[in-house]
């Protein structure tokens, strides 16, 4: 799994302040909002909100923000119409990039993108010169006290493609048709999932083998998933243990 990923983990274990922790909900509920408004209220018929309520309420976020959330984008009034744009990019280095946005304002968004790119070293590419290089899997956290044969047992039978070892978690990958299916046969056997989504995983990895390479790529990425209407960064660089130890 990519030294993105491994990042990403830890960011999750560490928690995040009060303020953070708002930016993160805000986000959440953007997500519910737009998966409600396109496939409808109903979680059991909208697969998309369906993994959308499930991470929000991974995150902790309330049940009745997200049932309010879900009634404000079915409920027939004007609300707010968010676009999705996805931006591809490259970090120092070459270190491709993924950037999925949900918007109200395109030229907002897309000025906030390039200028934070430009400012931390990085490029924006045309379309498509990035995304080829990624494909959409399902991702599930799991409690990393579950012994190995026993969650590949249960996870495997229910269509999970992979399982690595992750810090003191288990990462399992998924089809992103089979997400759904793989959580709930890993929480029927009786194992804690942490967290689940759907992400972009890059094919092949490009090892970032210095403190500076990895601090300048990292910094980027972060300063992008800080912007408002970022909902997720990905990219293909792989970090090793130690050199995110020291800048985590």
């Amino acid at each position: 799994m990519s030294g993105h990923s491994k990042w990403a983990t830890i960011k999750h274990k560490k928690g995040a302040t009060d303020a953070k922790r708002a930016k993160v909900f805000a986000k959440l509920i953007r997500q519910v909002e737009v998966a409600a408004r396109e496939g409808g209220p109903d979680p059991d018929m909208n697969p998309s909100l369906r993994t959308m309520f499930q991470k929000a309420r991974d995150s902790s976020v309330p049940l009745d923000t997200i049932k309010a959330a879900i009634k404000r984008a079915t409920g027939g009034g004007e609300g707010v119409a968010y676009e999705s744009i996805t931006y591809e990019g490259y970090a120092p280095g070459g270190v491709a990039l993924i950037v999925e946005v949900l918007t109200d304002n395109r030229n907002r968004s897309g000025s906030d993108v390039k200028s934070t790119f430009t400012k931390r070293g990085g490029s924006i590419a045309e379309p498509g010169a990035v995304a080829w290089q990624f494909d959409r899997k399902g991702s599930l956290l799991v409690d990393g006290s579950v012994d190995e044969d026993d969650l590949m047992m249960a996870a495997i039978d229910a269509g999970a493609e992979d399982i690595v070892r992750e810090g003191d978690s288990w990462r399992v990958t998924t089809g992103p048709t089979d997400l759904h299916a793989v959580r709930t046969a890993i929480e029927e056997a009786g194992y804690k999932v942490e967290s689940g989504d759907l992400v972009m995983i890059a094919q092949n990895l490009v090892p970032l083998e210095d403190t500076g390479s990895a601090k300048k790529t990292l910094d980027l990425v972060d300063a992008l998933d800080d912007l408002d209407d970022v909902q997720a960064v990905y990219g293909n660089f792989d970090i090793s243990d130690e050199i995110l130890e020291q800048l985590a």
